[in-house]
């Protein structure tokens, strides 16, 4: 068996959060009064960004669902295999301790961390201002069942506000495993499904109480570079225009990429 690059496809665009987005962070120096469910932040600037690995981990979960992958057997229930066809462990990778066994080759998918576009930023400022933080918070009560009075003391997390936009991108690499890279970008399909999956799931916390809702607009022309394009300089390119995730045709997509890369 014989494992070729064959190159890289670039999807990238805007999440926009439908409703607050909440992915939390640790921060060992709570202060009295001070907040204990924050959002994670650049340390750099304050803002909250979406990190690559919450995206990641939630696009692989709902394709090991979407697929009856999902493995009872092992901690977690996450998907391992062996079989150099599998769409989860092609696309999404195996542990290290599968390594020198699988025969699906590198991981295809890289997902960049998410930060917010010079819209959003001026809102986050507008909110540093007037709150000193650059979320909205959100305070939740538990309540007796019986009584319909509190169990306990309000608690309060940060959420990013609703309407706030990410500029994310996710790198998609073809290899040619013996079969010319005509099954990585078949496998394609599965996650423009996975995903339109995402907009009807959540990300991050509080999912079941209303938090997390995303929506992906997509950038109209998707980005296909070989090696050689990788030797040329780089002249880039501005992209504005986007289209809504829901009304692209996932099939439009691989007929590109199969005439730019030479697939049949």
């Amino acid at each position: 068996m014989s494992y070729k690059f064959v190159g890289n496809v670039i999807i990238s665009g805007i999440i926009e959060c439908m409703t607050g987005l909440h992915i939390g962070a640790t921060d060992e120096a709570y202060q009295i009064g001070g907040m204990d469910n924050p959002v994670i932040k650049d340390p750099l600037t304050g803002y909250p960004y979406i990190p690559g690995s919450s995206l990641k981990g939630k696009l692989r979960t709902i394709m090991e669902w979407a697929k009856d992958k999902i493995d009872t057997g092992k901690p977690g229930g996450i998907h391992e295999c062996l079989d150099k066809n599998c769409p989860v462990c092609r696309i999404f990778g195996t542990g290290a301790d599968n390594s020198n066994k699988r025969k699906t080759g590198p991981t295809r998918i890289l997902v960049r961390d998410s930060f917010p576009t010079e819209k959003t930023i001026k809102k986050f400022d507008i909110l540093k201002e007037q709150k000193g933080v650059a979320a909205e918070i959100k305070t939740e009560v538990n309540i007796n069942r019986i009584t319909s009075k509190p169990l306990s003391g309000p608690r309060s997390l940060e959420r990013v506000p609703k309407e706030s936009e990410f500029n994310f991108e996710i790198i998609y690499s073809v290899y040619d495993i013996d079969d010319k890279g005509s099954v990585d970008v078949e496998n394609l399909k599965d996650l423009i499904t996975v995903l339109k999956l995402m907009e009807e799931s959540a990300l991050g916390g509080g999912g079941s109480r209303g938090a997390g809702r995303i929506k992906f607009k997509l950038h109209k022309e998707v980005e296909i570079k070989q090696v050689a394009d990788y030797e040329k300089p780089h002249v880039p390119c501005e992209k504005t225009e986007t289209k809504d995730l829901q009304s692209i045709k996932a099939e439009d997509i691989v007929k590109t990429i199969k005439a730019k890369l030479n697939i049949n």
